[in-house]
């Protein structure tokens, strides 16, 4: 099979698995959204810290963007720099789901957690670019951490790697979790009604009130 009818493929299963997702959200139950699951990946204080704050987002979905450009920095200057809170992201795939599914590829590809979040990062800075051209953005953020075209196009088809990500986005949609951001403090849901995600307000309200408990 050629590199595009691989690519092609992987992208004809994503698209059914996100229409599956779709469909299970509405029936899906409340499940941990606190605790460790499986393929976390995570900056700041380490795992069995007393605060844990996991956001659901994906690398297309343009309210996690707009929450990554306004929010993260100072969150993460405030919390995740100091070891105050261990930052968990866990990936739910939106539309174009191939595209996001193939984002979170490379991330997992590029190496240690922190390149992980570089390749996150960078995509959802340049989310435009990456929706409208999906395959010249993967190649050149891949590029960006150390990957050859090779190597990209390689990890955006692995088989393995693609049941990993249909396990993952289960466990999210299990977990009660049908949009996104979504963001959770030690299990507990933090909504800022109208915001782009969670402002920073109304984390530090529950993050300082959980940090203060003895």
């Amino acid at each position: 099979m050629s590199a595009t009818n691989r690519y092609a493929a992987m992208s004809r299963r994503a698209a059914i698995t996100a229409a599956a997702l779709a469909a299970m959200a509405t029936l899906a139950g409340c499940g941990s959204k606190g605790g460790p699951a499986e393929g976390d990946m995570a900056l700041g204080a380490a795992d069995g810290a007393k605060v844990t704050v996991v956001e659901y987002a994906s690398v297309t979905c343009p309210h996690c963007a707009a929450w990554q450009e306004e929010t993260w920095p100072a969150f993460k200057t405030k919390y995740v720099d100091t070891n105050k809170v261990r930052y968990v992201f866990r990936e739910l795939p939106t539309p174009p789901a191939p595209t996001a599914v193939a984002g979170f590829l490379l991330a997992r590809c590029a190496g240690d957690e922190a390149k992980y979040f570089q390749v996150i990062h960078e995509l959802m800075a340049d989310q435009r670019e990456f929706v409208t051209n999906p395959r010249a953005t993967l190649f050149r953020v891949g590029n960006a951490v150390g990957l050859n075209q090779q190597q990209v196009q390689q990890c955006i088809t692995d088989e393995a790697a693609l049941k990993a990500a249909d396990k993952r986005s289960k466990q999210a949609v299990d977990a009660g979790v049908s949009t996104t951001p979504a963001f959770f403090v030690n299990g507990t849901q933090v909504i800022t009604p109208g915001g782009e995600g969670a402002s920073i307000d109304d984390l530090s309200k529950v993050i300082d009130a959980e940090l203060a408990k003895g």
